[in-house]
């Protein structure tokens, strides 16, 4: 029988190859699948099915669990995070402009886009020094309280990766999961400290970091000791936000 033939109707794109991948996809929302049976459940032919699958795990939308099994791979929820952004960023204008207020300093809401971490909503302090980063600047991600948070949660793989090359520790960012917060004291600018912490969607998962930045005249080296709680505060209403229907 062809691979045509045998595969389960299903309503075509036109785009034959994003056809098959999809029907891979949707067996996988159910659970891991071994090869046969994703052969089984979706109709495509054994080598099909393996090419496409392996093509996925390559953008991490399918991975293997350690029982060498077809899964949905982390790329997913990522872009489902990414799906709730709008409503992010319109909660953020309050909370930020809440925070500024009771701290005194900027704030700052940053979400991981790659190797990057992207402010996407900012309030600045509106008189004397400003130290606030315009929406739209990317930053990076080996250095900053930020950067610690948005690592500080990732799977084993990408912590580890996240590591490389940065400022901050294994220890300290085990340090971050426990309190729920981060700070850094230098570590990105010099002169410039911060408190972070995350923020989360309804499935928990970590997905964007809240942030108060300034001099360290003003935050002093132990920044966290000042702001730490206000600014987990900040993160709980936007986590608060995210998972309202």
């Amino acid at each position: 029988m062809s691979e045509e033939s045998s595969t389960p109707q299903r309503t075509s794109s036109g785009v034959g190859v994003l056809d098959k991948a999809a029907y891979i996809l949707d067996c996988l929302e159910a659970g891991p699948a071994s090869l046969s049976q994703l052969v089984e459940a979706t109709g495509l032919a054994r080598p099909t099915a393996h090419r496409l699958a392996v093509a996925l795990a390559h953008h991490r939308l399918v991975a293997r669990d350690i029982q060498g099994r077809f899964m949905l791979g982390p790329r997913m929820s990522e872009l489902a995070s990414a799906a709730g952004e709008d409503r992010l960023i319109s909660a953020s204008g309050p909370v930020l402009n809440q925070l500024r207020n009771i701290t005194g300093e900027s704030a700052q809401v940053y979400r991981r886009q790659g190797d990057w971490r992207v402010c996407i909503a900012s309030a600045e302090r509106p008189i004397g020094l400003r130290d606030t980063i315009p929406v739209g600047t990317q930053l990076s991600m080996r250095a900053g309280s930020a950067a610690q948070v948005l690592t500080a949660w990732e799977d084993q793989a990408r912590l580890v990766e996240g590591l490389r090359n940065s400022r901050f520790s294994a220890t300290m960012l085990a340090a971050v999961r426990r309190r729920g917060w981060a700070q850094s004291v230098g570590e990105r600018e010099r002169g410039t400290a911060s408190v972070s912490a995350p923020v989360r969607n309804a499935s928990g998962k970590v997905i964007a970091a809240v942030s108060i930045s300034g001099p360290i005249e003003r935050l002093t080296r132990q920044p966290g000791r000042l702001h730490a709680e206000v600014v987990c505060k900040a993160a709980h209403q936007l986590t608060d936000a995210l998972r309202a229907r």
